[in-house]
């Protein structure tokens, strides 16, 4: 599970990265990022999972997934909000698809920030 500190859980955050970050988009996720401006360190996480994805089971099974690549893909001296959304056939695709498409999307938008 990521820390508290690298968690975005206020609405305000997620909407603002969505709107005003570079995106990454892939077949089943699309990953946006923001810089951030205050002096913390570490990159900050946010999922969004639609019930487009499908019912609670399976929300659930794509969150959890991409919680855990998240926690593999942070950067303790990033400075960057992250909001992974995940589109409807994520939660029916393999972990290593979801895992090489979180990691490519994430490099990508890292690269355009």
């Amino acid at each position: 599970m990521l820390p508290k500190n690298q968690r975005l859980r206020l609405a305000q955050d997620l909407t603002a990265t969505v709107r005003s970050g570079v995106r990454s988009g892939r077949r089943n996720v699309v990953l946006y990022a923001r810089p951030r401006t205050d002096e913390e360190s570490g990159d900050r996480f946010g999922f969004i999972v639609s019930k487009a994805v499908g019912i609670a089971v399976k929300r659930n099974l794509a969150k959890r997934r991409m919680r855990e690549i998240a926690h593999e893909l942070r950067r303790a001296d990033g400075n960057l909000d992250i909001v992974v959304r995940a589109l409807p056939g994520a939660a029916e695709i393999s972990w290593d698809e979801i895992h090489s498409q979180v990691s490519s999307a994430f490099a990508s938008a890292v690269r355009k920030a």
